[in-house]
């Protein structure tokens, strides 16, 4: 059973929550999903089954999860393949292997979830169950963030902002991808897009906002 369409939402709040993860010592990273707040749109039984396992998995039902969650993920389900991802990552019901994580994660951000693609560059990032790779994570945060994934999105702009992850340091591009972040309601990204604009000059801050503007006209 295979998801022919699915998306996450998450709020900012609610991100920065589940931020346990330091890159350096000012900016948290993500790396546990938001599974709380999944939605998909999936065939029905499809949905079904993997609701019942998010479901089991917010109760800390975690062999209920599983049971729900391996088959999809075996048979190719992106989302559920994510989930197994975190669920591995957290180490509950199973034992804690990054190792397998990365697996997992992998094989739905193969098959273009922007949730996994971002974990697996957090991973990356900071050699954690794979071999440290600046060049993997940004190419991964890439693939995220031109799917929208704010999270990625916000990534990209501090990689960019600190000249960080193979990136150099541009304050247009990172106004950027702040903006864009910020665009879908990611409120965080305000506050950094904010000082890379104290910092730019007016004709920065306006080629900015075009790329911005292009990217969305481009993504609509």
């Amino acid at each position: 059973m295979t998801c022919a369409k699915a998306a996450f939402q998450v709020t900012p709040e609610e991100f920065i929550s589940k931020m346990d993860f330091m890159m350096n010592t000012t900016m948290r990273i993500p790396f546990k999903l938001a599974v709380s707040l999944l939605f998909i749109a999936c065939s029905a039984t499809a949905q079904a089954d993997l609701q019942e396992g998010i479901t089991a998995y917010r109760k800390g039902n975690y062999q209920a999860a599983l049971k729900e969650i391996r088959p999809l993920a075996e048979n190719g389900d992106a989302k559920a393949q994510a989930l197994l991802g975190e669920i591995y990552d957290s180490g509950k019901g199973v034992p804690l292997s990054h190792t397998e994580a990365a697996s997992w994660y992998r094989k739905a951000a193969e098959q273009g979830d922007a949730t996994a693609q971002t974990a697996l560059g957090v991973m990356y990032e900071n050699g954690v169950g794979v071999p440290q790779d600046n060049k993997e994570a940004v190419s991964w945060y890439q693939k995220a963030a031109e799917q929208g994934s704010p999270e990625a999105q916000y990534i990209l702009g501090g990689l960019y902002k600190r000249g960080q992850g193979l990136l150099p340091a541009d304050l247009v591009q990172a106004h950027k991808w702040f903006n864009l972040a910020a665009a879908t309601g990611f409120e965080i990204a305000n506050e950094d897009r904010e000082e890379v604009e104290a910092l730019m000059n007016k004709e920065q801050i306006e080629k900015a906002k075009l790329m911005a503007k292009e990217w969305l006209e481009k993504h609509k």
